[in-house]
């Protein structure tokens, strides 16, 4: 779909030394480049507090490009064009003067690039930063949205909690409004995200088998197999329950529950996603103690090398009792889902790297080969999201050979097996969204709040009850406790 006949902008990037931009947003800008999508009149403004010149900072900027591009062969000519777009300013973000010369600045690239005041503010800073700088944007008249547009890209988290959030999308909505502001998810630019939605709608041997009739239950996984590395001190009042579950976990869960929507514009499929978030059943204190597992990782010895466990972590107290684990079973209280369990879980420091969908069909009645063979292994929809995407359907057949033997087998899908390095990244694709002016892949304020109802309604029950922590090694696939959850209702986990 495309929005805008001209795509002409200046990306400012507040947080332009930071980690994200070096690996995520300038390897974007360069695949977008690479792929013709980056408008001609485009130009590149990175703030920072780093005491560096435009020079140095380009120089970082190819060497990022280099590391993290999907393209592995730098095309110098392109990287010339793009590199003389890019510049670096220095100033504190509480520094209105920074801002002033900023508008200024921004002003004089507009007639060089002929930019036409269209500008895209992208908040790669710490959330403390975020009602600051809309601030600023504001008292600077850098936000007007009338000739020409401006837009915000704001990272997670979008608050602390429901009240938080309520705040800051006050503050800036009333600077941007709703349609120029773009909460993101990276998750949501996945490809087997978006592949998704297309399964389920544009194939009949899926769409009428996606309800309780068929399916037995859903497990949406997403493990990592690192700590917490230096976010110690973010992590300490996050957890992993506002960390992932808030958001990830949640989009996730809405894209493979709703319905289809009227039609592909943004508005008609988030109203589908906030439908399943009202759906979600309430988390009574019951439903607490039986149904929500809490993990922290302790130290373990993974090829021979000792690993820290949560408490040893920089910036972590000795005695603390956050989660770096997360499962949850969960039900979506409407007739398409009746009686369906959604088994969610995330967690660090886990056995692998994985982030899967996995749709688990109903067995099939206690008849003809069913009766005969005790163990038919159950068939199986898996959409693999990261890091390798595709869909692979598993089901049973007959082996091969004179003695009548039903094995398992799987037709495979594998996207990044076929295409490679050809499939977009997820910041690539999202940029040009915001570029294009489509939200569709972007979180709405509804389904911020009600995430956050949820997420809310679960961490005011836990106050400060203490567990007994750790209660997973790392390198394991979490506590036992999250087994024992699928166990009493006798399923399990697939670890594939």
């Amino acid at each position: 779909m495309n929005f805008n006949t001209d795509l002409s902008c200046i990306l400012v990037i507040f947080g332009g030394t930071g980690d994200l931009t070096h690996r995520k947003l300038l390897p974007a800008i360069y695949n977008l480049k690479h792929s013709g999508k980056l408008p001609d009149n485009f130009a590149l403004v990175s703030i920072g507090r780093k005491d560096i010149s435009n020079d140095e900072y380009r120089e970082q900027a190819y060497k990022s490009i280099k590391n993290s591009s999907r393209f592995k062969i730098i095309d110098e000519t392109l990287w010339e064009d793009i590199a003389k777009r890019i510049y670096y300013k220095k100033f504190e973000f509480h520094d209105s003067l920074g801002y002033k010369e900023l508008n200024s600045f921004l002003d004089k690239l507009d007639n060089s690039y002929n930019t036409k005041g269209n500008r895209l503010f992208y908040l790669a800073v710490a959330p403390e930063y975020f009602s600051l700088i809309n601030d600023e944007l504001y008292k600077q008249g850098m936000v007007k949205n009338e000739a020409s547009w401006q837009r915000l890209i704001i990272e997670k988290p979008f608050g602390r909690d429901l009240s938080s959030a309520r705040k800051l999308n006050k503050k800036i909505t009333e600077v941007f409004g709703e349609a120029n502001t773009y909460r993101i998810d990276h998750y949501l630019g996945k490809e087997m995200i978006q592949s998704l939605m297309v399964l389920r709608f544009a194939n009949s041997i899926f769409e009428p088998l996606w309800n309780s009739k068929y399916i037995d239950n859903i497990q949406i996984s997403s493990s990592e197999t690192v700590g917490v590395e230096n976010r110690g001190g973010y992590y300490e009042n996050s957890g992993a329950l506002k960390d992932m579950v808030q958001n990830h976990m949640l989009q996730l869960l809405t894209l493979t529950a709703m319905e289809a929507p009227v039609d592909l514009s943004s508005s008609s499929i988030r109203d589908e996603k906030v439908k399943i978030l009202r759906s979600l059943e309430d988390i009574t204190p019951e439903k607490i103690k039986q149904d929500i597992i809490r993990g922290q990782y302790g130290e373990s010895m993974i090829d021979n090398k000792r690993i820290l466990g949560y408490r040893q972590e920089d910036k972590v107290s000795l005695n603390s009792n956050t989660e770096t684990f997360v499962a949850l079973k969960l039900h979506v209280e409407n007739y398409r889902w009746a009686g369906v369990p959604f088994y969610i879980r995330t967690g660090k420091r886990m056995k692998k790297k994985s982030t899967e969908i996995i749709i688990q069909f109903k067995s099939i009645p206690k008849f003809l080969y069913s009766k005969e063979f005790d163990n038919l292994n159950s068939n199986l929809l898996v959409i693999g999201v990261q890091p390798r995407e595709g869909i692979y359907l598993k089901f049973n057949t007959k082996k091969p050979g004179t003695e009548n033997f039903i094995i398992p087998v799987e037709m495979d899908f594998c996207q990044t097996c076929q295409f490679e390095s050809n499939t977009p990244e997820a910041y690539e694709r999202l940029l040009f969204e915001v570029m294009n002016g489509d939200n569709t892949l972007f979180t709405s304020w509804d389904e911020v709040e009600y995430s956050w109802k949820f997420v809310d309604n679960i961490s005011s029950q836990w106050g400060s009850e203490k567990l007994s922590l750790p209660n997973y090694e790392s390198g394991s696939f979490g506590p036992k406790e999250a087994d024992e959850l699928l166990l009493r209702d006798n399923r399990h986990w697939w670890n594939l």
